[in-house]
């Protein structure tokens, strides 16, 4: 099977993750990416303007009349060239900002064109309205694994007297909203007697996470909207406790974990945060997450490809 991949970020590590784990089943994939700048801020989608976007259009056509099965458009403003095309059947995938930002409206008219739609959670299975495939991102189970957290904290050079709380986004991406991270690590700081520190972290090799996520106490994220966060699986991977805003899948993907929670409210994420850092354990979540490891999703999508192409 030969598949031309159409994607915002042909850098991005999920998408990459993606295409290693198709081409070990023996998919072909070609990858055109959308031109122009990158800078992405969580609002404005990734710094480029509708122009650029129908800049994909001429390759993709171009592209479509080679011997290719399918095209798959990675995220939802790539869909426009996936279906304006003659010659292809089309999955496209949402990944959650393109859906749920200023945009989803673009996204929802040409993926409702699409011959299979791929979405990241329920929740946005209902925000897209039509039958589609729930196949959220998956977590490398080989890499993202328990840890020692002294020796992680070692190697990182933490503090080993504090608690340790890991927000893994550039401060300046608005749609993950630091400010309230911010805010709730300083009530919890408050309400603890030892310190609590807020860790940033953001442009470190992939390979490099786990080390994070085995140094902190505990992940949180207080995004305002979210697709399937991989922060949150990766954490499970590595038993770190999670304390999250209601977005995307994070409430599904916690059920059964302990210590971890879902909350609302700047209230309810400080006592949550508090009651993981006093308990001073590990969760239980890498047994849960094993259902979305990266060879079950995977193969998942696979089986949409097969679906699309009649085999």
């Amino acid at each position: 099977m030969r598949v031309l991949n159409l994607v915002t970020n042909d850098q991005s590590r999920f998408f990459q993750q993606q295409v290693e784990g198709l081409e070990a089943v023996g998919v072909e994939c070609t990858t055109v990416a959308v031109p122009g700048y990158r800078d992405y801020d969580g609002d404005n989608v990734d710094g480029r303007g509708p122009i650029d976007y129908l800049r994909l259009l001429p390759p993709t056509l171009r592209r479509s009349f080679g011997e290719y099965d399918l095209i798959h458009a990675n995220f939802g403003l790539t869909a426009p060239a996936a279906v304006l095309q003659p010659n292809l059947p089309v999955v496209v995938s949402l990944w959650g900002t393109d859906l749920m930002g200023k945009y989803g409206w673009v996204s929802k008219i040409f993926a409702a064109r699409a011959d299979e739609v791929v979405v990241m959670s329920d929740e946005m299975a209902d925000e897209f309205g039509r039958p589609c495939h729930v196949i959220p991102h998956g977590v490398n189970l080989d890499r993202f694994a328990p840890q020692s957290t002294a020796e992680a904290r070692r190697d990182l050079g933490w503090d080993e007297g504090v608690h340790q709380v890991l927000f893994p986004y550039p401060p300046g991406r608005g749609v993950k909203n630091y400010p309230r991270a911010a805010r709730v690590v300083e009530a919890a700081s408050e309400a603890l007697d030892g310190e609590v520190r807020l860790q940033t972290v953001s442009g470190v090799p992939h390979e490099r996470m786990p080390t994070y996520m085995n140094a902190a106490d505990a992940l949180l994220l207080t995004s305002e909207r979210e697709g399937s966060p991989n922060s949150v699986k990766e954490a499970m991977a590595c038993n770190l406790p999670v304390v999250s805003t209601d977005v995307g899948d994070v409430r599904e993907r916690l059920s059964g974990v302990s210590p971890s929670a879902v909350c609302t409210t700047d209230d309810g994420l400080t006592d949550a945060l508090v009651d993981v850092l006093e308990r001073e354990t590990r969760s239980n979540g890498r047994d849960v997450v094993r259902e979305v490891s990266v060879t079950r999703t995977r193969d998942r999508l696979h089986a949409v490809y097969q679906q699309v192409c009649g085999e």
